[in-house]
């Protein structure tokens, strides 16, 4: 689903400042993949080439089998209104804008006529447990529905990938919880690929995979549920 050749990410004259350098990962699809590692690693500059918000320096990024390394910044928008969903730690939602209305806008802006849209946002909104705040803005809702909103949002326009950042940064342990457990069950029962980047060690109870940066490398991938460790390329241990 997702595979990366070579990416470098730096900035500056002459490269002065080296965020990515040399990744090489690979997403299965249907997988549920974290990054990790400290402040500083890369995690997030990762996560927007990922996402086609951000282009390498150099390097190969594969979505769904298609390089989408010169491709123009009105493609990358269709790839990302198509393809990817986005879930942010800051939620991004509008104020003004009750629950329906906040997940009907990736609708309304592809087109789909106020019925279509309203239909949809309020099945995604009961999928993620808020068939009762469909009415409710932003300021009458909590931290945790709050990200749910978000995440039916993220749905709407059925990506094949949801990249969230730090998804329950902003909430508390009982409510972060509430959130893993939604985001696993989308990948188990639904089948989407998440790729997860986050400080929140609980993750890895819930990842196939966990990327560790350090340093804008790959340190190693570890895979929780089997204990192998593939060490990065730079051979640290």
């Amino acid at each position: 689903m997702i595979e990366t050749k070579n990416i470098k990410k730096c900035y500056g004259d002459g490269c002065k400042v080296t965020a990515l350098n040399d990744i090489n990962i690979h997403v299965e699809k249907g997988s549920f993949v974290s990054i990790m590692g400290p402040s500083g690693s890369g995690k997030t500059t990762l996560l927007d080439v990922l996402g086609c918000l951000l282009k390498p320096t150099s390097g190969d990024v594969y979505l769904d089998g298609k390089n989408v390394i010169g491709l123009d910044d009105n493609e990358l928008a269709v790839i990302r209104k198509e393809k990817i969903g986005f879930v942010f730690q800051q939620y991004n939602l509008i104020q003004s804008f009750t629950a329906i209305e906040n997940v009907e806008l990736p609708l309304r802006i592809k087109g789909k006529s106020k019925w279509e849209a309203e239909d949809k946002a309020k099945r995604l909104l009961q999928m993620v447990g808020l068939g009762d705040r469909l009415t409710h803005k932003p300021s009458q809702l909590s931290g945790g529905e709050q990200q749910r909103v978000a995440i039916a949002r993220a749905l709407a326009n059925d990506p094949k990938i949801i990249l969230g950042d730090e998804p329950t940064g902003n909430l508390d342990t009982k409510t972060g919880q509430k959130i893993l457990n939604l985001l696993k069950e989308l990948n188990q029962k639904e089948g989407y690929t998440l790729v997860v980047v986050t400080h929140d060690p609980r993750v890895a109870e819930y990842s196939d995979k966990i990327i560790n940066l350090l340093d804008g490398e790959v340190l190693n991938e570890t895979y929780p549920n089997g204990s192998r460790e593939h060490e990065a390329r730079r051979g640290r241990k």
